[in-house]
């Protein structure tokens, strides 16, 4: 909490004052009327300026009296967000940390003040050492050379002090980055395929692509940024062109990087980080001259932290400065050894070092390889632990990251150790600062990198890995299946997100099942389990590549119904999302279905039909849809479940919308206006893709097209709103792509400038290749509505494209639509006819579907063109006919418009009011828009 002196100063930002004491808001010196819980919200929020809020903390200092939810606290920060402006003004006020809370991010101004600063990345960079020893010239030297260079490599062996060294310069970095500054460890990394998904997701973005590479250049080349790479020898192959590739492309972009070896790329500077300066060797020093050195300084330093009272003597200081010779002023090694002086002393440490290690120590001195010094400081360590301890430890070598105690147990238990002798291994080793502990809400261990690989070895080498190894995988097997079981059914208020941290060691557990050395029996077993873990953090690449070996690998006669059911279903999503809409993602949600019917697993069928309707709109077979939500009403009723039967209801608008049913799309859809937490339940994240915001899509564009743009553009604006809430990339996705008609056909381009260039940003960002391409289509539409033809004209054709390639054809007659128009526009009327024609015969069946009245319409203007008037006619008819038989009012006064004018220019004038008049009079809304198709 402030200082209670400052509270009745005002705190300013942008055009308000808050007043705190007196509870007064204010705008340009006007009072702002603001609820009392709202106003409580931005006082709380102001007096944590510029940090992350977690939501709890929120709701327990604005409701301290009640206990409400999330809900509440949702509705008083859009109330909040309304009085401070629009959306796209105070959006820039109060912002939404993803899984952490809500920030006021704009710098304020107190009485007397500076301005404070705003929030900082999302994910924050390591604590500096409290006093680094001897690197301050280091510090300094990388620094510059990063201003001057752009790209700096801290080249040395493990344990020098690289990372405490990168670090360090990166806090000084933050000010001259404005906070943006990111740190990427890849020391957790195994597979070197996900070296662009790591960057990305230090960076707050979500992986949906095979290649992540350049939608990660797309939000770098837009930033002044700061990347320090942490521990890439293990990934440099992959790692280099990357990084040499985002620094070519990327001008305002900055990379610190830690390696045992330089990448040796075009613009790299090497700084080779030197050992610590130790006392040399025959010369006879003093214990103050001894002191003068850092490594002695280190040394001694690290002693007093575990010994207290510890004072270094002038007889031991001949030894320490033998000692930090020894270790080759290597820090961890260093380091190491101070921590075994409580047990030994500093004579016994010395004596200990010279008689088991001198052979290695000579050999270092004639230039054997720096991490063989690291490797041998750590054998020297390993070898001081009492068995059990040693076993344990090599145990723990087979974790990637961090883990649980339970975790660790579990290995141990394996490897004939008990619990009770485990845990106190695991707390003994703590205390030797051989495993570390990892700042989380529950408490995770982790072996500092150098580490696990020295130990890994030892296990390797003791014959235990293929035994530790499998309990390793069926550790995480069983405990992905058990979260599996607990969020099972619509009801489940559970999911995989709070074990997100589990996600490198699931990776590793699947790797090895898979391996030749592995086990593809717990393979398949783990990939299932796994299979909703990787859906509901949306990493649908991974998804993909773990369930196609795990189906492959699976033994048909024999598999268990219910696995299969599960890796399927994922499968289906997988493929859908990340390899394009083809018939293999058809054939593993028929499978699913199948299974899920045999299983009489009521929630699983539902699941999966929801599955299967989105993929039939995406390839355009609305009817399919329409068949497959009839489909789910039966499931639904059986199920009983007020949820299930509002989700059913919209997946049947939504396909009676895509047909062009716009009455009952509506009225299926109109639900989805109300709130209701319960009716996400089926969704549970799995497929990050809400139904709610699908059909309220549906509602806003069946209301314009039955004549009420006003509702459709109130609707349109909720609809983004409630998307945003989710914090689902696809849901927002979708909001966005289909909202952003109802802005173009009322002629409301700037908000549909805004919406595209927000789309094409937020597809970037999270790598949604198709959703891309439909916003650089749209931009394409809107483009050709301001009179730029070429430009609108290449936009689409590259979308259509992409499109076509992904065989997402929801959008394919839409966008041709919109070049037909532009062909005709510049007078190339063959090809627009051909485009038009081509575009009508994409729709099967009957011809139904939401565009077609459309897409006749503009068939006749450009006929009208081609000197065919009869032919227009007939074609203009043709489009009112359809447009009354789907109740779609819009697409009629378009078309009556298209004709009204041909019957003037020949002289019908009176019939072209005949024809239009009663049209308008059916408007009851909307009519006051002077920018709207209507006003044509």
């Amino acid at each position: 909490m402030p200082d209670t002196s400052d509270q009745d100063s005002p705190i300013s930002f942008g055009p308000f004052q808050l007043f705190a004491s007196s509870r007064r808001l204010e705008k340009d010196g006007a009072p702002l009327h603001l609820g009392g819980r709202a106003l409580d919200i931005l006082i709380f929020l102001a007096e944590r300026a510029g940090q992350v809020v977690d939501k709890r903390e929120l709701i327990k200092r604005v409701w301290s009296d009640v206990t409400v939810d999330e809900g509440s606290l949702r509705f008083h920060i859009t109330t909040l967000r309304k009085a401070l402006g629009d959306a796209g003004e105070g959006s820039r006020y109060v912002i939404n940390v993803p899984g952490r809370g809500y920030c006021l991010a704009a710098p304020l101004l107190r009485s007397n003040s500076q301005p404070t600063q705003p929030a900082g990345p999302a994910h924050p960079l390591p604590s500096p050492l409290a006093r680094m020893i001897g690197r301050d010239e280091a510090v300094e030297q990388v620094s510059t050379e990063l201003a001057a260079h752009r790209f700096v490599t801290i080249v040395g062996p493990g344990g020098i002090g690289k990372t405490s060294v990168a670090v360090a310069v990166a806090h000084r970095a933050l000010e001259t980055f404005d906070g943006q500054v990111y740190f990427v460890d890849f020391g957790a990394l195994s597979d070197t395929s996900l070296v662009a998904g790591t960057i990305a997701a230090a960076l707050g973005l979500t992986v949906n692509s095979d290649d992540p590479a350049p939608g990660l250049l797309t939000v770098l080349r837009s930033r002044r940024t700061l990347l320090v790479f942490d521990s890439c020898e293990h990934v440099i192959d992959e790692l280099a062109p990357l990084a040499e590739r985002i620094v070519q492309e990327a001008p305002g972009l900055h990379v610190l990087a830690t390696s045992r070896e330089s990448f040796r790329t075009e613009g790299e500077r090497v700084h080779r980080l030197l050992p610590l300066a130790c006392p040399p060797e025959g010369v006879e020093l003093g214990m103050a001259e001894v002191l003068t050195y850092p490594a002695s300084q280190l040394f001694v330093e690290r002693i007093a932290e575990s010994l207290s009272g510890f004072e270094l003597s002038e007889e031991d200081a001949p030894l320490v400065a033998e000692i930090c010779r020894r270790l080759d002023g290597i820090a961890l090694a260093i380091e190491l050894a101070a921590g075994r002086v409580d047990a030994y002393g500093i004579a016994g440490t010395a004596s200990l070092l010279d008689s088991r290690f001198s052979l290695l120590w000579r050999g270092r001195r004639t230039a054997i390889p720096r991490h063989q010094t690291l490797s041998a400081a750590l054998a020297w360590s390993y070898d001081l632990l009492p068995a059990a301890e040693s076993a344990v430890l090599r145990g723990l070598s087979v974790f990637v990251g961090p883990f649980t105690l339970e975790a660790a147990l579990a290995v141990a238990l394996s490897q004939g150790i008990g619990e009770f002798q485990a845990v106190e291994a695991i707390s003994n080793l703590l205390s030797k600062s051989l495993i570390a502990t990892v700042p989380a809400e529950r408490l995770r261990y982790r072996l500092l990198d150098t580490t696990r690989t020295f130990v890994g070895g030892k296990l390797v080498e003791n014959g235990e890995a293929d035994r530790v190894e499998r309990a390793h995988a069926e550790y995480f097997r069983d405990f992905l299946r058990d979260i599996a079981l607990k969020s099972a059914g619509l009801k489940s208020t559970g999911g995989f997100l709070p074990y997100a941290d589990h996600l490198p060691n699931v990776r590793a557990a699947l790797i090895w099942s898979f391996s030749d050395r592995g086990d593809r029996t717990i393979g398949v077993d783990l990939a299932a389990s796994a299979a909703q873990f990787f859906l509901e953090l949306t990493l649908l690449t991974e998804c993909y590549r773990w369930t196609r070996q795990a189906l492959a690998s699976l033994d048909k006669p024999a598999a268990d119904v219910r696995q299969e059911m599960t890796l399927q279903a994922a499968h289906g999503v997988s493929v859908m999302f990340t390899q394009g809409n083809t018939e293999a993602v058809r054939s593993a949600f028929t499978r699913g279905l199948q299974l899920a019917e045999e299983l009489e697993d009521l929630h699983w069928q539902l699941w999966l039909l929801r599955g299967l309707h989105i993929y039939l709109t995406r390839v355009g077979d609305f009817h399919g849809a329409l068949g497959t939500g009839e489909r789910a009403e039966g499931v639904a009723r059986k199920l009983n479940d007020p949820a299930a039967t509002f989700n059913v209801e919209w997946m049947v608008g939504v396909a009676h919308h895509l047909i062009g049913n716009q009455h009952e799309a509506v009225r299926f859809c109109e639900s989805a206006m109300v709130h209701n937490p319960d009716s996400q339940r089926l969704n549970i994240g799995h497929l990050g893709y809400d139904d709610r915001i699908v059909a309220l899509v549906a509602l806003a564009r069946g209301l314009w097209l039955t004549g009420r743009p006003d509702r459709a553009i109130e609707a349109a604006r909720y609809t983004v709103r409630e998307a945003e809430q989710l914090e689902q990339p696809l849901t927002l996705g979708i909001s966005l792509i289909w909202t952003i008609y109802v802005f173009l056909w009322v002629g409301d381009w700037a908000n549909a400038e805004i919406l595209i260039e927000r789309l094409i940003d937020h597809s970037a960002r999270h790598f949604l290749g198709p959703y891309h391409a439909v916003g650089i289509g749209q931009k394409g539409e809107l483009l050709l509505r301001r009179g730029d033809l070429a430009a609108g004209i290449e936009h689409l054709r590259a979308s259509q494209a992409t499109l076509y390639a992904t065989r997402h054809r929801i959008m394919t007659t839409v966008f041709a639509t919109a070049l037909a128009e532009g062909l005709a526009a510049q007078n190339h009327a063959v090809e627009a006819l051909s485009t038009i024609d081509e575009a009508i015969a994409e729709i099967p069946g009957h011809g139904e579907s939401f565009d077609m009245p459309e897409m006749l319409r503009v068939k006749g203007d450009i006929l009208i063109r081609s000197g065919e008037a009869a032919e227009a006619e007939r074609i203009f008819r043709k489009s009112l006919d359809l447009s009354r038989r789907q109740s779609a009012l819009g697409w009629e006064l378009r078309t009556a418009i298209s004709l009204g004018r041909v019957w003037q220019q020949s002289g019908r004038a009176g019939d072209a009011r005949a024809l239009l008049a009663p049209l308008v009079a059916r408007y009851g809304e909307g009519l006051q828009n002077p920018r709207s198709d209507r006003s044509e």
